[in-house]
């Protein structure tokens, strides 16, 4: 492993044909000698936030209206996103890092991923983290899979920005993410290799 691609933003370019990742920006929340993971950003599903939340102990009413918490409520409409093709069935929740939770995994100072039902709680409850994106599912890459991909030119790597994350819009993020380094994806042929 050459480079540890954790808190990197990874792009898919314009040539990716696989369904899963195409003009997909993803989180890589975990990268060491046995593989990578990470959490794609921008592919919201059909299932919005309220909907999730109706599931748990706690009452529509306590995160559309919380007037005690100083942080920001989510909104009952956003999306919750497909975070990758691996455990669908499984929730992971980006957030800002104010607070650990059961399940906690921090990948640096200012950027976690949670896992445990407990934030969930907390964020229905308008005592969640200020920033949130709920997905479902995740992107696994096995021992120097991710590598051999970058190297195939399959991928861009970016360096993490919350703003892209928590504040872009969804349509606007694979581009943006890119525009970080200075490139235009829509001026890269989507035939790879052919001039």
């Amino acid at each position: 492993m050459s480079e540890n691609l954790t808190k990197q933003l990874l792009i898919a370019m314009p040539s990716m044909e696989d369904p899963n990742f195409s003009r997909t920006v993803t989180i890589i929340c975990e990268h060491n000698q046995d593989g990578a993971m990470g959490i794609i950003i921008n592919q919201p599903t059909n299932l919005f936030v309220d909907e999730l939340l109706s599931n748990l102990d706690a009452t529509s009413s306590d995160y559309k209206d919380p007037e005690n918490s100083t942080h920001k409520s989510i909104d009952e409409y956003d999306p919750v996103y497909a975070g990758g093709p691996v455990q669908i069935d499984r929730g992971f929740i980006l957030h800002d890092s104010d607070k650990q939770w059961e399940s906690t995994l921090i990948i640096d100072n200012d950027l976690s991923l949670t896992t445990s039902e407990d934030i969930l709680l907390a964020i229905a409850q308008g005592k969640g983290p200020e920033n949130v994106l709920i997905a479902l599912g995740y992107a696994g890459w096995g021992a120097d899979q991710l590598e051999q991909e970058i190297s195939a030119n399959a991928w861009l790597t970016v360096p993490y920005e919350a703003d892209i994350i928590f504040n872009t819009p969804i349509e606007q993020r694979w581009q943006s993410a890119a525009a970080k380094i200075g490139v235009d994806l829509h001026l890269i042929s989507n035939q790879a290799g052919h001039a």
